[in-house]
C-alpha cells in the first residue's frame, strides 16, 4: 500500500494560505479520484480541494479553521500504488492577470527608495514573508525590524496571518485603555444570545476597521437628473433581452460611465504605496454585490473601459451569478482600481460607503426616486417631475483634493444628464 499527500492548492498569485473551513471526508472514508476532500476558503473566495487519487481517507492534518500555507500537506490519502510525494504534483493554479502599472514617486524619497531597495538585495538573511503578511504589516504601520521580532508558528518558524494578527491584539493596543476596558466588559444582558461571527463577516469586519485607519475617508454628494436615462432603458430593456439575452440593468451603464470618467480623472485610478503613487494603467471596476447570507462581495470587471454596453451587462450578470453560487474565481475578485455600489437597489437614497483598500475612491449610486424640480427653459422656469438620483462618493483626501473629487462625480452627473438617448441597442 502506498501513501499520497493532498496538498493545499495554490489558487492565485497573490494568494499564499487558506483556511480550512469543512471537512468533506472522514478518516476511513473511500475516496475516488477528483472526490472533493475538503471545503477551504480565502480572504476571496471559497473553493473544494479535491483528490488526484484513488484511496482511502488515512489522516487529516489539519482542523476547522487552521490556516494553512499553501503547498502545505493537509492529508494523507492511502493507495494501492507506491508512496507519493506531492513536490511532484502540479498544484491547480487560477488565472490572475498581471496589470501594468507606473509607479511615481516624490523627488524627496527617491534616496530613501534606493537606499531601501539597496538594502533589500543584499541582505542575505532577510525573512520570507507572504504577500499578505506583508500587507498586513504595512498596514498596521509595523516595520521589519519589528516583524522579526515576532514568534512564527509556520513550518520551518515561518510568520502566519494569525501569528501577526494576534501580535497585533496583543501589542499594539497596550496603551489604549478605552479599548481594553471596552474589552472586558459583558454588554450582554438576560436573554441574549451571543454568536460568533462568520468567518466572511470577520474578514469584512477587519477589513472596514483597517480601511478607514488606513485613508483619509471624505465624502461628496451630488443630485442628478436621470430622467432620460431612465426612459431610454424602460423604452430598450425589452428589445434589448430580446435581441442579446441579456437583462440591462442600470449597474452596467453606471460602469461605463464611471470608467469614461476614470479615463478623464486618472489620478482616482490609483493606489498609494506609502509616498508612492501607483499609476494603474488598466480601469478595472469592483461591483459589490449583495449575497444571499446577507454579506458582500466585489468582482471586478477587468478593462472596463474596453467593453461596450452589451459586454458589460454580460459580464455585470455572469458575475453577479456566480457571485451568488459561490463559483468565482480568485483572479475574479483581485485587482480592483475603483469600485461602485448600487445602493438603490435597496431603496437607499444615500450613504458614506468604505474605500476598498488600496484603492482611493468609491461610489454609491442612490435609489432614482420621482421628484418635482425646477425646469428651465427658453420660455421661463416650470415646476415639473423628474426623475432623480444621489451620488454618494467616498475619496482618500491622501491624494484626492476636494476640488478633484467634486470634479469627478461633477463628470459623471453630466455623463448621466446628457445619456445619448438615440443611442441604439
Amino acid at each position: 500500500m502506498g501513501k499520497f499527500e493532498l496538498l493545499m492548492p495554490k489558487m492565485g498569485e497573490s494568494v499564499d494560505e487558506a483556511t480550512i473551513t469543512n471537512w468533506l471526508k472522514n478518516v476511513g472514508d473511500k475516496i475516488n479520484e477528483d472526490d472533493l476532500v475538503v471545503e477551504i476558503a480565502t480572504d476571496k473566495v471559497d473553493s473544494e480541494v479535491p483528490s488526484e487519487v484513488s484511496g482511502i481517507l488515512l489522516k487529516q492534518l489539519c482542523k476547522v479553521n487552521d490556516v494553512i500555507q499553501v503547498g502545505e500537506p493537509i492529508a494523507i490519502i492511502e493507495t494501492k500504488g507506491v508512496d507519493s510525494k506531492t513536490p511532484s504534483q502540479k498544484p491547480k493554479q487560477s488565472k490572475v492577470i498581471e496589470e501594468p502599472v507606473t509607479i511615481v514617486q516624490p523627488e524627496d524619497l527617491i534616496e530613501k527608495a534606493e537606499k531601501i531597495i539597496d538594502f533589500d538585495v543584499n541582505s542575505n538573511e532577510k525573512k520570507i514573508y507572504s504577500p499578505l503578511v506583508k500587507s498586513i504589516s504595512k498596514k498596521e504601520g509595523i516595520s521589519e525590524s519589528e516583524l522579526e521580532k515576532i514568534k512564527g508558528t509556520g513550518k520551518e518558524g515561518r510568520l502566519t496571518k494569525n501569528d501577526l494578527l494576534e501580535y497585533i491584539s496583543k501589542h499594539r493596543f497596550k496603551s489604549n485603555n478605552f479599548t481594553e476596558d471596552l474589552s472586558n466588559k459583558d454588554f450582554s444582558v438576560d436573554n441574549d444570545e451571543i454568536k460568533e461571527m462568520s468567518r466572511m463577516e470577520k474578514l469584512i469586519s477587519d477589513h472596514m476597521i483597517s480601511s478607514k485607519e488606513k485613508s483619509a475617508h471624505v465624502q461628496s454628494f451630488i443630485e442628478a437628473d436621470i430622467t432620460n436615462l431612465w426612459k431610454w432603458r424602460e423604452i430598450n430593456k425589452v428589445k434589448f433581452h430580446e435581441k442579446e439575452g441579456e437583462k440591462i440593468t442600470f449597474t452596467p451603464i453606471f460602469i461605463m460611465l464611471v470608467a469614461k470618467a476614470l479615463r478623464e480623472f486618472p489620478l482616482l485610478n490609483v493606489s498609494i504605496d506609502n509616498y508612492n503613487i501607483i499609476m494603474k494603467k488598466n480601469i478595472n471596476i469592483g461591483m459589490a454585490t449583495a449575497l444571499n447570507d446577507g454579506n458582500l462581495i466585489v468582482p471586478v470587471i477587468k478593462n472596463a473601459d474596453q467593453l461596450s454596453l452589451l459586454g458589460l451587462a454580460k459580464k455585470v450578470n455572469d458575475l453577479s451569478k456566480r457571485a451568488r453560487s459561490g463559483q468565482l474565481e480568485p483572479d475574479e475578485v483581485q485587482d480592483g482600481t475603483y469600485t461602485i455600489s448600487n445602493i438603490g437597489v435597496f431603496e437607499t437614497l444615500m450613504g458614506t460607503p468604505i474605500i476598498n483598500q488600496p484603492q482611493v475612491g468609491v461610489l454609491a449610486f442612490g435609489a432614482i426616486i420621482k421628484k418635482p424640480s425646477v425646469i428651465e427653459t427658453d420660455k421661463g422656469d416650470f415646476i415639473g417631475i423628474r426623475r432623480k438620483i444621489i451620488l454618494s462618493h467616498s475619496f482618500d483626501h491622501r491624494i484626492v483634493n476636494g476640488a478633484r473629487g467634486g470634479l469627478f462625480i461633477k463628470r459623471i452627473k453630466d455623463l448621466i444628464e446628457n445619456w445619448e438617448t438615440d443611442l441604439i441597442v
